[in-house]
């Protein structure tokens, strides 16, 4: 960890327009993220391992059983995109502990010194949250395919899959990012974490569809971002598959509450080191 310098955004320059400097200034933090990936590429494979159990095991068995509702897809089918946006929150809500590890180590200190403005800062932790994610689709992928689930290949359904995917996984960082500048702790964090990301996954429709829902459950998933990513997914991913709300409200939806966790992340970032 403490070999991993961030150089990149302490030496993001401050010239040229608004626009380019935040592009630049965001790159240069999403960069430095990247590049502890690259040196520990072992987290890809260890991040394969709860799509590969939940598709392999809660899947077949569920398909087999037929006792949920899912029109013109086999549960599988139904349940590949949930998976894909399951690992997608898993991954991205415990995101805000590196940045408490940062503080920590005094990254956080250089970086709230640097010229990088504070929302550029936490748009590029989301991009970098957003880039990760992709290699989590590459992963359910696969297993779907292995699962011989009806895939769409068309680069229009592929390049939709691939904002939802970045743009959900920036949202579920970007809301972890604010959890940890709340509770400043590690200890606090991951606790906090478990208790989100159960409510978040069973309250949405990624693994049952919202018709089978009680009233008071459905209008929950409703407020629940994952349950419009999940079905954007599905409607982008599977021959047959559909959205149940419509791919312009989804991706409307998605985009408004990330852009108001943004807001908040940039305000509560700078409070995270007192």
């Amino acid at each position: 960890m403490t070999s991993i310098a961030p150089a990149a955004p302490l030496a993001v320059s401050a010239d040229g327009s608004a626009p380019a400097r935040f592009v630049r200034q965001t790159w240069a933090i999403a960069a430095a993220d990247l590049i502890k990936l690259l040196r520990d590429p072992t987290e890809l494979f260890t991040r394969a391992v709860q799509p590969a159990l939940w598709l392999l095991v809660f899947g077949e068995v569920f398909t087999r059983i037929r006792a949920i509702p899912t029109g013109n897809l086999s549960y599988i089918e139904f349940m590949a995109p949930g998976v894909l946006a399951q690992s997608v929150l898993f991954s991205a809500i415990f995101f805000g502990i590196s940045v408490i590890w940062e503080r920590d180590l005094g990254i956080i200190h250089k970086l709230l010194v640097s010229p990088a403005s504070r929302p550029a800062l936490v748009m590029g932790k989301a991009v970098s949250a957003g880039l990760r994610g992709l290699s989590q689709a590459v992963i359910v992928y696969l297993l779907a395919l292995l699962l011989g689930v009806r895939l769409q290949w068309s680069l229009p359904a592929l390049g939709t899959v691939a904002v939802v995917v970045m743009l959900g996984s920036a949202l579920f960082a970007t809301f972890s990012l604010v959890v940890a500048c709340i509770v400043k702790t590690r200890e606090r964090f991951m606790g906090i974490g478990q208790v989100l990301t159960m409510p978040l996954f069973f309250a949405s429709n990624a693994i049952y569809p919202l018709s089978i829902m009680p009233p008071w459950l459905r209008a929950i998933a409703r407020g629940n971002p994952l349950t419009y990513v999940v079905d954007a997914l599905r409607a982008a991913m599977l021959v047959g598959g559909h959205s149940g709300i419509g791919l312009a409200a989804d991706g409307g939806f998605v985009v408004a509450v990330f852009l108001v966790l943004l807001w908040i992340a940039a305000r509560l970032y700078p409070g995270l080191v007192r």
